[in-house]
């Protein structure tokens, strides 16, 4: 690719998408920090949802895998959302020692809030792209995600 600085080659135009790269879900936390707070949950805690949602029974490990973060932060985020009656532990069938996650009643009242605000930030993001943009932005995205793979 082109260098962007002149005569000094330090900076290419491959430095300027994977800055771009890294900014927009730096911009897209942010949104999504404010949006949960509204709602009294983190940014973790509403996906936690999700993904709970997902795959009721889904346990702490496999959240935490999703998620990212090591299991005993997982654990912490779980303390919460029981604490805000958004979420119950049960022992997985068969392991009593494994714990299952299931949604309340709380939290699946609260999903379809949490659905509008995403849409609208989806909507925000993607705002002036046509539907083939999109679709081709996606491909290459799971190009470079699988070109990243171990």
């Amino acid at each position: 690719m082109k260098s962007i600085a002149p005569g000094k080659g330090y900076l290419t135009g491959a430095d300027e998408i994977v800055f771009l790269l890294e900014e927009v879900p730096r911009k897209l936390r942010k949104l999504f920090d404010a949006s949960t707070a509204k709602f009294g949950l983190s940014r973790t805690q509403w996906r936690a949802l999700g993904y709970i949602y997902r795959t009721p029974g889904l346990t702490q490990t496999e959240l935490a895998r999703h998620l990212e973060i090591e299991r005993a932060s997982v654990g912490h985020v779980i303390d919460q959302l029981e604490k805000a009656a958004f979420v119950e532990r049960r022992a997985a069938v068969g392991n009593r020692r494994i714990w299952a996650l299931h949604l309340l009643p709380k939290a699946i009242t609260l999903l379809p809030s949490l659905r509008r605000e995403a849409d609208r930030i989806y909507d925000r993001v993607l705002s002036g792209l046509a539907k083939e943009q999109v679709s081709a932005f996606e491909k290459m995205l799971e190009i470079m995600s699988s070109n990243l793979e171990d």
